[in-house]
């Protein structure tokens, strides 16, 4: 099969690979339909290069048909319509009896002291073969796939793999009162999310701050008060007037280490990622840091006793962190991998209507066939025409 791969720095290939087969009887065989690219996809392009292997197939976000289900897989058959979290999670243990799938106890990645697994990362997360290819082995297929009905094109579902429960996770961890406000600082899939998801849960104001020009247009399209980070002045004082001088109720920062304006952490990740691999791993582990611009702005915002939703990625052992301020605002801090299958029954009424109130049909602004995937790549990662949501189609 055709499958996108890892070769390097800023270096994805389409590669002739084997076929996954069924290797355990709760295994699924999917022929995959669409498959996004992530932003947590362009950290392993950029940043992740020493957890990664050359020729290990990436993507988190594909859905499908199935093709063959081992003797225990039993809730889904040849033919349904599937979409697969992106962490892989069993259904039956006692993280999972939580709502913690992310913490899955069958998947977790033990010897690296790690969640559970995830589809198409990287050796902290289990080195699973991902779901940019022609098709996929699918694990823990007992519980892990997610049927969705015949008729509506992908895009009405293909974002439940990833963008719609994260957003969603980030929002509900936000405890943003009714009528409350709450500021996303990223305007890219998951913060352009998390504002229309917010706006649903009843937030009577939102606010996004990005410095791209199109995502900013993007998001005052559906009522969100979007600030230009390079362009409109102080941002903590536009924020403060918009909030009647106390700062926003929550803030969810959806932009994670790919934060701009911290050229320390970044010329620490450029640094990282030219060093040889046991020895950038060792560097990541112990000492990495993060680019926490993006982190240290949503503390200087939020009002006094308010929530920070981080949901955004970060990879640093040794980042600093201002713990006085955290401390003498009160802040309430939440954070992790979204718990896929947690928030599903509450989100697919919201994909069932012919009303599309997240706005899901039109969220992708580029399909393209997989062969055109480095390509793809190298246009989300540089933001260039219009580049907001790729959706790769084999």
């Amino acid at each position: 099969m055709k499958a996108v791969t890892f070769h390097g720095k800023r270096d994805v290939r389409v590669d002739t690979v084997d076929d996954p087969r069924i290797e355990q009887p709760t295994d699924a065989i999917v022929r995959i339909t669409s498959s996004g690219i992530c932003g947590s996809d362009l950290h392993l392009y950029e940043v992740m290069g020493p957890y990664i292997d050359e020729g290990d197939i990436l993507g988190h976000e594909p859905m499908g048909i199935v093709e063959e289900v081992g003797a225990e897989v039993t809730h889904i058959k040849a033919g349904d319509r599937v979409v697969m979290p992106f962490n892989i999670s069993c259904g039956h243990c006692w993280m999972c009896d939580e709502g913690l799938q992310s913490q899955c106890e069958t998947t977790q990645v033990r010897d690296q002291g790690m969640g559970a697994a995830l589809f198409g990362f990287t050796k902290l997360y289990g080195q699973v073969p991902g779901g940019q290819a022609e098709f996929l082995r699918v694990p823990q297929a007992q519980y892990g796939p997610i049927k969705v009905p015949e008729g509506p094109p992908d895009d009405r579902f293909v974002y439940l793999s990833d963008v719609l429960p994260t957003a969603w996770q980030s929002v509900e961890y936000a405890n943003i009162p009714k009528g409350g406000s709450v500021a996303v600082l990223g305007l890219g899939p998951i913060g352009e999310m998390a504002c229309r998801i917010a706006q649903h849960h009843g937030a009577e104001q939102v606010i996004g701050i990005d410095l791209v020009a199109d995502r900013l247009e993007r998001a005052r399209g559906h009522g969100v008060l979007a600030i230009d980070l390079t362009a409109d002045g102080d941002i903590a004082e536009i924020v403060r007037g918009a909030t009647d001088g106390r700062g926003p109720d929550a803030v969810i920062d959806a932009v994670g280490m790919e934060a701009h304006g911290a050229p320390i952490g970044k010329l620490a990740h450029q640094l990282t990622g030219l060093l040889p691999d046991v020895v950038g791993r060792k560097l990541m582990e112990t000492a990495g840091i993060d680019r926490l611009s993006a982190l240290h702005l949503a503390i200087e915002l939020v009002r006094r006793g308010g929530t920070i939703s981080l949901i955004g990625v970060y990879g640093g052992m040794a980042d600093p962190m201002p713990l006085l301020t955290m401390f003498d605002k009160q802040i309430n801090l939440r954070m992790g991998q979204a718990n896929v299958k947690r928030w599903i029954d509450d989100i697919m009424p919201l994909l069932s209507g012919d009303d599309d109130p997240l706005g899901v049909d039109s969220f992708a602004t580029h399909r393209v066939p997989l062969a055109e995937a480095p390509h793809a790549y190298e246009t989300f990662q540089k933001k260039e025409d219009g580049a907001f949501k790729f959706l790769l189609q084999p």
